[in-house]
């Protein structure tokens, strides 16, 4: 069953998003004993698009920015550097306690010590994205947009962003636009907000094209029962994420495409990876397979961007998931938190497990 795309447009992927920063050590130490950092800009939702604009399809990320910040322009220039269009409403700081730009402290652990993230997201200027700050009948009427792409990170920052990614998919709906949406459940966006944002979701998830969670995604944001989270058998757990696909399908049957990535951890720079997607009627499984992982944060925001770049580019559904599991293979191995693919060919390699030296 192929995802019909809309003709003519100006942009193959959009993805409204709350830019930051992430600052780590160098060669994965612990933050608390590092005195020399390095720093990306980053967000969940241009990791995703990351994929499709390193390999020259135009991308435009709509958010919002801190004015006259050196931060601002940080972030602007290296979406810049990414190919990627933005379009965002400027946000007077307020002084030294007003807004800024999440920042996210992190290091990539290293073999039996884990990678640990601190979050201070405190001010973010990213919480204040509006629907009323963007012409969406110019974004997706006039400019024309084939996929749009989504996360439950900024459906769930706050009630205006709730709102606003709300606004974003009735809108692409109305305009023939694919819609993306990665449910990306976070426990500390959801307290004391279940009902509001139970709604939200559903709504959203009920027009999508395309689904994409993990077992506790599609539990705690849609309430469709599924397995337990965690465990060491990944592979063993298939079956019951079949049936846990299956029960979002009937239960939200405007999609045509369920996914969700397998991981198991051996240790920190060795995983199992695998994924599972049901395209139509049709089941397409890669059992989990060994992987070596630099930093392991974008993984599955990899896997997502590689399978929507397939869909995009027309590919058989089977290929699909099959450059999606080898982009999020890839983004593994960047420090950053975005896969920076040269071509396809490189992602090709890692999936037929090519890592020969190309002169």
């Amino acid at each position: 069953m192929a995802v019909e795309l809309k003709k003519g447009c100006k942009y193959s992927m959009l993805v409204p998003t709350s830019m930051g920063l992430r600052i780590s050590p160098y060669n994965g130490q612990p933050v608390h004993s590092s005195n020399v950092f390095m720093m990306h800009a980053t967000s969940a939702e241009s990791n995703v698009a990351s994929i499709s604009s390193y390999l020259g399809l135009p991308v435009k990320v709509l958010t919002t920015f801190v004015k006259n910040s050196p931060t601002a322009r940080f972030i602007k220039e290296s979406l810049a550097g990414r190919g990627m269009d933005y379009e965002g409403r400027e946000v007077e700081q307020g002084g030294p306690w007003g807004y800024r730009h999440q920042i996210n402290i992190a290091d990539s652990g290293f073999g039996p010590r884990g990678p640990r993230v601190f979050n201070d997201r405190a001010g973010e200027v990213g919480r204040t994205l509006n629907v009323k700050d963007f012409d969406l009948d110019r974004i997706f009427g006039k400019e024309g947009v084939q996929i749009v792409h989504m996360s439950g990170l900024i459906g769930a920052l706050s009630p205006d962003t709730g709102n606003f990614c709300l606004e974003i998919a009735r809108s692409a709906k109305k305009y023939n636009t694919r819609i993306s949406f990665d449910l990306n459940y976070r426990a500390s966006f959801w307290k004391n907000r279940e009902k509001e944002l139970r709604e939200i979701f559903s709504e959203i998830a009920s027009i999508s094209d395309i689904l994409v969670g993990n077992e506790e995604d599609f539990q705690l944001c849609l309430g469709v029962e599924g397995p337990e989270a965690g465990g060491r058998d990944i592979a063993g757990k298939i079956e019951s994420f079949k049936e846990m696909i299956g029960r979002v399908k009937k239960e939200y049957s405007n999609a045509s495409v369920f996914a969700t990535t397998l991981r198991q951890v051996i240790s920190v720079n060795r995983h199992l990876w695998g994924a599972i997607m049901l395209e139509g009627d049709r089941w397409h499984v890669i059992e989990p397979r060994e992987i070596d992982v630099l930093d392991r944060i974008g993984g599955g925001d990899g896997f997502v961007g590689g399978m929507l770049y397939a869909i995009l580019k027309g590919w058989e559904a089977e290929k699909w998931i099959q450059f999606g599991w080898a982009s999020g293979a890839l983004a593994v191995t960047f420090l950053t938190d975005y896969a920076q693919p040269f071509d396809e060919e490189q992602i090709w390699s890692i999936w037929e497990g090519n890592a020969r030296v190309k002169r």
